[in-house]
């Protein structure tokens, strides 16, 4: 069996529950490791070994860190990649925890590419962290005619890139 139909035996028999849940976006998730458990009944069987490899790409403007995830049977190899910059403004955070956050997320979407989970109903894609969608805008509006600032109501609010350009025209 090529390392193709190996990964194609684990890319069709591959489960994983959104076992984890995120208190603050009130939201089920997988996680990097989850994923990586999932996998280890596949190794032995399959004979295969799957790794996670991490790199510092770029340092400016922010920190950019390159994860490659890998699938090999030792004559083959397929890999999947990600790419993730590090919020080193992130509030409530040091800044282990600034790279650490961004490590998991970008191990879990190169894993995500490899094993090709499908996450179309995945907290990223969901997630409105926290905010309310902004459905009534003559509010908004009001307020930035009296001086508000267009960021205080992103900080609330989730708003479209049609609202937000309409506001800019005030």
């Amino acid at each position: 069996m090529t390392i193709y139909e190996k990964l194609s035996q684990i890319q069709t028999k591959f489960k994983s529950k959104k076992s984890r849940f995120n208190s603050f976006g009130k939201y089920y998730f997988r996680s990097a490791e989850d994923i990586l458990e999932a996998t280890k009944p596949f190794l032995l069987e399959l004979g295969v070994t799957v790794t996670v490899n991490e790199e510092l790409i770029a340092t400016e403007p922010m920190p950019v860190i390159q994860t490659t995830a890998a699938i090999t049977d030792g004559e083959g190899t397929i890999t999947a990649t990600s790419v993730v910059g590090v919020d080193l403004n992130q509030k409530g955070m040091q800044a282990p925890q600034q790279f650490g956050s961004a490590s998991s997320y970008a191990k879990k979407y190169a894993l995500g590419n490899l094993f090709l989970i499908d996450d179309t109903k995945d907290s990223d894609a969901t997630n409105n962290h926290g905010k309310d969608k902004l459905t009534d805008i003559s509010k908004a509006k009001s307020y930035i005619k009296a001086g508000g600032k267009i960021d205080a109501i992103k900080a609330k609010y989730q708003l479209t890139s049609a609202q937000e350009a309409e506001l800019k025209t005030l």
